[in-house]
């Protein structure tokens, strides 16, 4: 896994396993209140890295399903609770009520398919696409949030992240 230079953070993903480490190195910097918007295609590994990042605050033998069908997963963690959207299924923001949303904003929001919340979702999030690169993956990680990008820097360098 290695980054380069670039205003946005690039993280090429040679394999699922890579996906899974980023996933354990944004969840050492998450706090109550953030959202990470996970964008990419179908098959691209969104699931796999939010996968990561859940079973490294909970543990390795923490079963992280799909909330495709449930649409949201949530789990406890000692100062709040993580949420885990899937809105590939969704179709108008204002489903999004029902699902706890709101509330989910207050504590840590994980966001496959985010286009489908539409103005719900906050314009200070982290935005992590994932692109297909031939057999491989590449994530672009991108904030308009300053305390986002500071975290960002603290925890990866332009050559790749710290360990």
């Amino acid at each position: 896994m290695s980054m380069n230079a670039s205003p946005d953070f690039e993280v090429f993903l040679p394999s699922e396993v890579d996906s899974k480490s980023l996933g354990t190195k944004l969840a050492r910097i998450l706090r109550p209140g953030d959202v990470i918007a996970l964008y990419g295609e179908l098959g691209a590994g969104k699931t796999t890295l939010a996968r990561g990042l859940i079973q490294s605050l909970l543990g390795d033998e923490t079963e992280v399903p799909s909330p495709t069908y449930t649409l949201v997963q949530t789990y406890e963690l000692p100062e709040c609770s993580l949420w885990h959207f899937d809105l590939y299924r969704v179709n108008t923001p204002s489903e999004l009520f029902e699902l706890g949303f709101e509330d989910a904003l207050q504590d840590i929001a994980i966001i496959e398919w985010p286009d489908h919340a539409g103005d719900l979702l906050p314009s200070d999030r982290l935005s992590l696409r994932i692109l297909f690169e031939g057999s491989s993956r590449r994530a672009v990680l991108s904030s308009q949030n300053a305390e986002w990008v500071k975290r960002l820097d603290e925890h990866f360098d332009r050559s790749g992240p710290k360990r």
